[in-house]
């Protein structure tokens, strides 16, 4: 309970030095760089009040949510066929590593001209991003799985559902559920980026809009609100999965053959 207690007060400090460096850069530079921290957090309430930031919320979260979930099933479905099937990994491996150099952008402008600005380009564009970080962590964890246990297993004539759920699925959440934290935060970030580009719904749409308005107060309530989204999702998404595998109690094996 202590060390819960002190993690969460060191993550509200990190929270609080961010909007303190905030803060003094307004005060140095004025309010043509930064608003003021609460002029922005007004704003946020006013949009949160009136609506407004329902709406695009809720546009956001289904494109980055959908893409995320799609590129994550994906990502985990291709590595465990290259993991567990030698040809296919040396088939997969150099196409997703050339898809991660790929930058996002360039999926934006395939997106946009594939599917137009109908709001499906965003999470389209969210899933071919997010699957190949998702495959590179969960084939690097199959690669790194310690063949022993899998001998043991068999010497204890262990069920193959068994194998997976007990040896071989602990040893690939170990890499995928850091990736699948970093892929949702990248997430949002190219589906806003999609929005403010391409289809100018979502939250994307209206900091493109406070963009056109010169609107600086506006467009930082919008970005304070992507950055609550960010939090609350790695909260409700990615928490309670790392709270499984660490906590999950050891299991006893099959009796020997």
């Amino acid at each position: 309970m202590a060390g819960a207690v002190s993690r969460a007060l060191l993550s509200v400090t990190g929270l609080a030095a961010v909007i303190a460096g905030w803060a003094l850069i307004h005060a140095l530079s004025g309010p043509l760089v930064l608003p003021r921290p609460d002029e922005a957090a007004r704003e946020l309430l006013r949009l949160i009040a009136n609506g407004d930031a329902e709406r695009a919320m809720s546009v956001t979260l289904f494109h980055s949510l959908a893409g995320w979930s799609v590129g994550c099933a994906i990502g985990l479905a291709l590595a465990l066929l290259g993991g567990l099937w030698g040809p296919a990994g040396l088939a997969l491996r150099p196409v997703a590593n050339g898809l991660l150099g790929l930058p996002p952008v360039a999926w934006l402008v395939l997106a946009a001209l594939w599917f137009g600005a109908n709001g499906f380009d965003a999470g389209f564009t969210v899933a071919v991003v997010v699957a190949p970080v998702v495959f590179v962590a969960a084939i690097h964890g199959l690669d790194r799985r310690d063949p022993r246990l899998d001998e043991m297993a068999a010497g204890f004539c262990a069920p193959p559902w068994q194998r997976f759920t007990d040896i071989l699925a602990p040893q690939i959440f170990t890499h995928f559920l850091p990736a699948a934290a970093t892929a949702l935060g990248m997430a949002l970030k190219v589906c806003v980026m999609s929005e403010v580009m391409a289809s100018g719904t979502g939250i994307g749409g209206q900091l493109a809009a406070a963009r056109s308005n010169l609107d600086l107060v506006a467009a930082m309530a919008w970005i304070l609100l992507v950055v609550a989204l960010a939090l609350i999702l790695d909260l409700a998404l990615i928490e309670p999965f790392r709270r499984l595998f660490q906590l999950a109690p050891a299991r006893s094996g099959p009796e020997p053959c």
